[in-house]
């Protein structure tokens, strides 16, 4: 059993602090760019696209932005609404906490769509590039929370329970790490394979993403203490696996529209 001692703050220089979450986001961004770039290269060879690697780039800062304002955002209307709705000038203080997944997701498919029109690329295209490396980031924003001993699991008796002294004196399932082991590592592994098939069509990964990632997070959510604003819904439910449901049906439904687009097109041949 591990008692956890880390501390969120790798750096406090009085005025400046440098913090584990904050890097977590660099790290994640700055490695999923560069292997992005990879990929991309790769795929426009595959696929006989003729599109300059800048366009990726470009299309980072874009990500960026919708990752901060989609999380923000999702946080604000899936898990907090009632209290941001009273208190509207806390939704911009960021640095307080406060990040959705769900909602930093829906925040990039939205941005790649919109600079995928104005560069008239296929949003898909883009958005199998960004499926494939955005686990990295995952995995690092899982390892942040473990050591902030934010998103907790449930009690249990297992030898690798830790105890969060920030939290209580309870020995609990270490989730993040549950998270950073499926929805980081082992969902890296499973697309990067996937994205070196030149079989694989454009859309693929992308639905394959949707659906895993779905699957891994309510595997997880069975050991995740849910919030204590929230608790469950409907009295078993947490409100991550209930967007995780809505995750793999949408990753269902366009891999059956991707296929279904695929199959047309080899009749009219």
């Amino acid at each position: 059993m591990y008692i956890h001692n880390l501390n969120p703050v790798l750096l406090d220089l009085g005025f400046f602090e440098i913090r584990w979450y904050s890097l977590a986001y660099i790290f994640g961004i700055l490695f999923g760019w560069w292997l992005g770039k990879k990929i991309f290269k790769k795929r426009t060879k595959d696929e006989k696209i003729i599109l300059n690697v800048k366009i990726f780039d470009d299309l980072i800062s874009n990500i960026v932005i919708s990752i901060i304002l989609g999380g923000r955002l999702g946080y604000v209307l899936f898990y907090n609404f009632e209290y941001y709705l009273t208190n509207p000038i806390n939704i911009i203080k960021i640095w307080e906490g406060g990040m959705s997944f769900h909602g930093a997701l829906i925040g990039i498919i939205f941005g790649t769509y919109i600079f995928s029109i104005k560069r008239k690329i296929k949003t898909l295209f883009l958005l199998d590039i960004i499926a494939c490396v955005a686990p990295i980031g995952l995995f690092f924003g899982r390892i942040s929370n473990f050591i902030n001993a934010e998103l907790y699991g449930n009690p249990s008796s297992l030898s690798w329970s830790v105890i969060f002294p920030s939290v209580d004196n309870v020995p609990r399932h270490p989730s993040q790490i549950y998270e950073a082991i499926l929805e980081g590592l082992v969902l890296f592994l499973i697309l990067y394979f996937f994205s070196n098939n030149k079989k694989n069509k454009i859309g693929f990964c992308s639905c394959l993403f949707l659906i895993l990632y779905g699957c891994f997070r309510l595997i997880a959510e069975q050991f995740r203490a849910p919030d204590d604003h929230i608790g469950y819904l409907f009295s078993f439910v947490s409100t991550g696996s209930l967007l995780s449901f809505v995750m793999i049906a949408v990753g269902i439904i366009l891999f059956l529209k991707v296929e279904n687009k695929n199959e047309n097109f080899k009749k009219n041949i």
